[in-house]
């Protein structure tokens, strides 16, 4: 058993690709060794923006070797009468690579076969190494390649070096007229020479000594430990942001910190034009004093240890002026343009080709929260507010500020509409309809927000459906999935009782949708919104045949899908519900098999009823649809679940007396009218013919 060291050498990787890139090699790299029956022990990953490795422990020697028994023809078919080997045992032999005589008869349930047994000697690693690291190499994913002079292979930067150790013997191994060695190299600047590795356990301390800390959770610790010390002078703490944390990590071999200073009159900008001017173009770090409030301090992350690092501080400075200075002028610029006229020039930006301009869109978001706001009951003052976020909430796309910083889109547009005097829950709504951002996002928190950000998406939706737009299992550009998730999140977070359908119905009308192509459309967006909900309930642990039982029966109101499912989940732990579903699957599968002349417009007639068992469960049927009628309307759905649940006492005794399918068709009619209408008031809850039991 030895360890197993494999780096590939580049140009500077972009940040964002490293993990991901790491983690599809690591894992590759091991399956396919244990595929290859090489065993291996633990292994992990190092990478900076210009090497990938994988360090894998305790790797075999060689492979395994594999004895398999192969059985051929029948013992008469493979020797003649003499006991000869026939051409089918020569055949049999030749394929398999085995003598014939050394073939073998064995016993088995069918009787005496031929047999031959092959071993399969293990080849030595260094051997399979060499044959199955380029294809590995080759197989790492990143989201854009380049092909570099004038070879055919793709990766992410052009490669320059290739280490490949097992133990202390180099592997030759070729990629990309790259050949494999035992030399890595350091730091481009503070020590750019070769570095030669004897085994793989010197390879974090020999790049230690050249200036790089290939290990990531040790370059990130050391990183933040100098932040932390960095940032003391100014007297506050930085703004806390994982995500640059990681991409400061990923852009450098060696961190040194340096804290610099800006002018105090930037701090009269919005503090997220200051944070993202810094963010977004330097990857500086914002710093804040203990009320939160910004200081005119940043830190940033170098490659490299000057002799003079406040020189370093002043060249950082100068570039963060100048990018400062523009965001300013831009913000005053933008200030001097009211809300209005930056709807008004909407007109000339381009939603979609053929779904208009985002002016249009803007109109038919109006429309949309409009009826969300009437089916919500909200007051007038409600209603108003609503419509003047709809008409301002894609106004700052135009503003100069969201066009140096698309990140800003939203919360520019809040901040724009409280100094134009909006009131608050306009302003706040303008920024919140875009949420939830990204999966697993904030919602929105006000009621004008979420029927807004509802609405928008709804449109999104339904502009790309009625266009065709339809997001495949490999394909979703507009991000519709998340789209519809963030429907039905903001509509469970805010409890918004509304009719999905109808919704969705208005947004296909204002597109130009009618007849039936209006049915056809309607019925696959709602089908789509049927499968994310289906998605999300199972995410919520909900079983997947309670969540299609709910979904089936209907899926219009989103909170009562999820009240319904919940009670059907508690219902569920009871201990006799697996008698109570089948039961009620027993109604519904007799009605779905009845003959449908004995099903459709039948009425209940009572004085026809020749079995105590026939009358007794129908009083209780009238009493339980009078009671589930309210407890629906008061959304109490555990209550409901059980009431319906007591029937089945009377369902079991009505099963056990009573022939349904009698041979008097008007008395079985009579009998499946009473079954119909117990399943239909099954079916205002669930369908517990999907219910597994």
């Amino acid at each position: 058993m030895k360890p197993l060291l494999i780096e590939i050498g580049t140009e500077e990787i972009p940040a964002g690709y490293i993990v991901p890139a790491l983690n599809a090699f690591c894992r590759r790299l091991v399956d396919r060794l244990k595929a290859l029956r090489i065993d291996c022990g633990q292994a992990r990953v190092y990478g900076t923006p210009r090497r990938l490795a994988v360090y894998v422990c305790d790797v075999a020697d060689r492979q395994q070797t594999v004895v398999s028994e192969l059985t051929g023809p029948p013992e008469r078919v493979a020797f003649d009468e003499n006991g000869k080997p026939t051409v089918a045992a020569e055949k049999f032999a030749e394929k398999n690579g085995v003598p014939v005589g050394k073939l073998e008869i064995k016993e088995t349930g069918k009787g005496r076969y031929l047999c031959a047994r092959k071993t399969e000697r293990g080849r030595s690693t260094p051997a399979v190494l060499k044959e199955i690291l380029p294809e590995i190499i080759m197989a790492i994913p990143f989201p854009k390649t380049m092909r570099w002079a004038d070879l055919r292979v793709a990766f992410a930067r052009p490669v320059h070096s290739l280490v490949v150790l097992y133990g202390e013997r180099a592997v030759s191994v070729s990629f990309a007229g790259v050949k494999s060695g035992r030399h890595t190299f350091g730091h481009r600047f503070l020590k750019p020479g070769k570095i030669r590795l004897q085994s793989p356990e010197q390879y974090v301390d020999a790049l230690a000594g050249a200036w790089v800390m290939v290990d990531m959770d040790q370059r990130r610790t050391e990183m933040q430990t100098r932040m932390a010390r960095a940032v003391k002078p100014a007297g506050g703490r930085i703004v806390e942001d994982m995500e640059l944390v990681e991409e400061n990590t990923h852009l450098v071999e060696y961190p040194e910190v340096v804290l610099g200073h800006f002018d105090e009159k930037f701090l009269e900008l919005p503090r997220q034009v200051l944070v993202t001017a810094m963010r977004e173009h330097q990857r500086y770090f914002a710093v804040v004093n203990e009320n939160d409030e910004i200081l005119p301090h940043f830190i940033a992350v170098n490659n490299n240890v000057a002799r003079d690092m406040q020189v370093v501080a002043a060249g950082h400075e100068r570039v963060l002026r100048a990018r400062l200075e523009d965001a300013r002028f831009f913000f005053h610029a933008d200030l001097k343009t009211s809300p209005e006229n930056m709807v008004e020039r909407l007109k000339s930006v381009i939603f979609q080709a053929e779904l208009g301009s985002v002016y249009d869109k803007t109109g038919r978001i109006r429309k949309l929260a409009a009826l969300l706001g009437k089916c919500l009951n909200l007051d007038a003052q409600g209603l108003a507010h609503v419509d003047r976020a709809a008409f301002l909430c894609k106004a700052d796309l135009v503003s100069h500020v969201v066009n140096e910083f698309p990140k800003l889109q939203g919360v520019m547009g809040r901040i724009y509409a409280r100094r134009a005097g909006e009131a608050e829950s306009v302003a706040e709504a303008i920024e919140q309809h875009y949420r939830p951002t990204y999966s697993g996002g904030e919602l929105p928190s006000t009621m004008t927000g979420a029927v807004l950000s509802i609405a928008d998406k709804i449109d999104t939706i339904c502009g790309c459906f009625y266009l065709g737009l339809v997001p495949t299992g490999a394909s979703d550009p507009y991000a519709l999935r998340r789209q519809a998730i963030g429907i039905i999140q903001t509509a469970m977070d805010q409890d918004l009782d509304f009719s999905l359908s109808e919704v969705v119905g208005c947004a296909l009308e204002m597109l130009g949708a009618a007849g039936s192509e209006l049915e056809t459309k309607t019925a696959d967006v709602c089908g789509f919104m049927e499968n994310r909900m289906a998605f999300l309930l199972e995410d919520a642990h909900i079983a997947r045949d309670l969540a299609a039982a709910v979904i089936s029966v209907s899926a219009d109101r989103v909170t009562d899908v999820w009240q319904r499912a919940a009670a059907l989940q508690r219902l569920k732990s009871e201990p006799d519900f697996q008698s109570l579903a089948v039961a009620f699957k027993r109604v519904v599968n007799i009605i779905r098999k009845a003959d449908s002349a004995d099903t459709t417009g039948s009425e209940i007639r009572a004085q026809m009823f020749a079995d105590p068992a026939e009358t007794a469960l129908h009083e209780a049927l009238l009493e339980a649809e009078k009671t589930v009628s309210r407890l629906l309307a008061q959304k109490d759905m555990d209550a409901a679940f059980a009431r319906i649940a007591g029937l089945k006492p009377r369902v079991d005794a009505f099963f056990d007396t009573v022939l349904v399918m009698d041979e008097n068709p008007e008395v079985r009619k009579n009998r499946l009218a009473l079954l119909q209408r117990i399943s239909d008031l099954f079916a205002r809850v669930a369908d517990f013919s999907k219910i597994s039991t």
